[in-house]
């Protein structure tokens, strides 16, 4: 908790979709300040209490540490298809999420939030899933007080760069999910506004440890943040 009793929350991603919705929510919150460190400005939302620190990633540590922050949250994602091959889906979201966390834990950053995915399992048979999963096992050995991690399904909502089959999977998704009940419950989609309520409600938690949350997990957290 900052000095001024409010949430300064670290945002690693704030141009994606995840970061971009965060900091739509994080509008007119009093208590919650956001401070991005990305590669380019972010876009934001009139009304946004931001600031925005820019660098290349070798910057990175001094800009998290900069932040003076109370939770580092990571929304770092791609696709195989958008990174170009496996080996450069793996620098970004394995080796610069777990640099950032590294970069974090080292300025005293004592609580993380990643945006990870369901399925994430580091013996996974699919190669995002186990980078996911492996990252997800990474960052809990680094010693953070406390570890959020998100397994969302279907990411709804609008992003900057074009996915077709993604785009497709969004308006197929309402009706898909009406089928996913039970143990196939957590692989609903969720809408991007929704699981960054879900973000800032876990950005005041205190309880230590690693906890793990799924679908209705967030959905449920979700509804804490009004």
């Amino acid at each position: 908790m900052s000095e001024q009793g409010g949430i300064r929350i670290c945002l690693v991603g704030a141009t994606g979709l995840i970061g971009s919705a965060l900091i739509a929510e994080a509008v007119g919150r009093e208590g919650v300040r956001v401070i991005g460190v990305g590669r380019r400005e972010a876009t934001l939302p009139r009304g946004a209490r931001m600031e925005m620190l820019v660098g290349e990633p070798i910057d990175w540590p001094q800009l998290i540490r900069a932040a003076r922050a109370d939770v580092l949250v990571c929304a770092l994602g791609t696709t195989i298809k958008a990174a170009g091959s496996q080996e450069q889906f793996r620098a970004i979201d394995h080796d610069l999420v777990r640099f950032s966390a590294e970069a974090a834990r080292d300025a005293g950053i004592g609580h993380m939030v990643l945006v990870s995915s369901v399925g994430a399992e580091r013996g996974s048979q699919n190669f995002y899933l186990s980078v996911k999963g492996e990252t997800e096992e990474a960052l809990a050995k680094l010693g953070f007080r406390r570890l959020d991690l998100l397994r969302p399904g279907l990411l709804r909502g609008a992003r900057e760069e074009r996915r077709r089959l993604e785009r497709a999977g969004q308006l197929l998704a309402p009706l898909v999910d009406r089928f996913l009940r039970g143990r196939f419950t957590r692989y609903r989609s969720i809408r991007a506004s929704r699981l960054a309520k879900a973000i800032l409600a876990l950005a005041h938690e205190r309880a230590q440890g690693r906890f793990v949350h799924e679908h209705d997990a967030m959905r449920r957290l979700a509804r804490q943040f009004r």
